[in-house]
């Protein structure tokens, strides 16, 4: 079997194992999804979730956030971990957004980028999730999983390993397989336990590489 045949077999096992998986970051506009995967660095997706709501409380717009003191923004994201930082790229990231993009988030990968804070993880799930165009977020739980089951070999690095993936995963699944990866790393393929293997629907293909 080749890796391509293997990812292919994963993808559809995956899906329907968890036909409803989507990003874990709560937000209902493209501005907030920035603002929380900055603060999810470090940092788990439920916490970001509580720290955002006392953000938005007190500055509800991405103008109000642009005009806010760093100070205050860090103030409120500490419990985060990294406050200074992550205050400092959130507050210049809406800058950007209200100064160069008019309040609106690019649908370039190449300018989101350039976007303060804004890395190749971060890029590709807005890309994703907010635009619906083709996406491989290489998380912590991607890497391990693809690791694990033979679809990259001992690359640990985000970039790299997305690279390998853009070889494999067709295009219009790379998001929704990402997305899946970590609900099927969380409940099944942990990290900080013995992987649950018996409970695996991957168990039959699966390297179990590191296991």
């Amino acid at each position: 079997m080749t890796k391509k045949e293997l990812a292919l077999i994963i993808i559809d096992r995956l899906k329907k194992e968890y036909p409803q998986s989507g990003c874990s970051l709560e937000y209902d506009e493209a501005w907030k999804l920035l603002v929380s995967v900055r603060l999810a660095a470090q940092c788990t997706d439920a916490r970001v979730n509580v720290v955002v709501q006392d953000l938005y409380a007190k500055f509800p717009t991405w103008e109000a956030l642009a005009e806010a003191p760093v100070d205050e923004i860090e103030a409120i994201v500490r419990p985060c971990g990294l406050g200074r930082s992550k205050a400092k790229d959130i507050s210049a990231c809406m800058k950007v957004i209200r100064d160069k993009y008019q309040g609106k988030v690019p649908d370039d990968f190449d300018a989101l980028l350039e976007l303060p804070g804004v890395g190749r993880k971060s890029a590709n799930l807005i890309m994703g999730d907010i635009f619906g165009k083709p996406a491989i977020v290489t998380d912590t739980h991607c890497i391990r999983l693809v690791n694990r089951m033979g679809l990259v070999k001992q690359i640990k690095e985000p970039a790299k390993v997305e690279k390998e993936l853009w070889k494999l995963i067709p295009p219009q699944e790379g998001s929704d397989f990402c997305h899946r990866l970590v609900d099927h790393g969380r409940e099944i393929c942990t990290a900080r336990t013995t992987p649950r293997c018996e409970k695996c629907c991957l168990a039959d293909v699966c390297k179990k590489v590191g296991v």
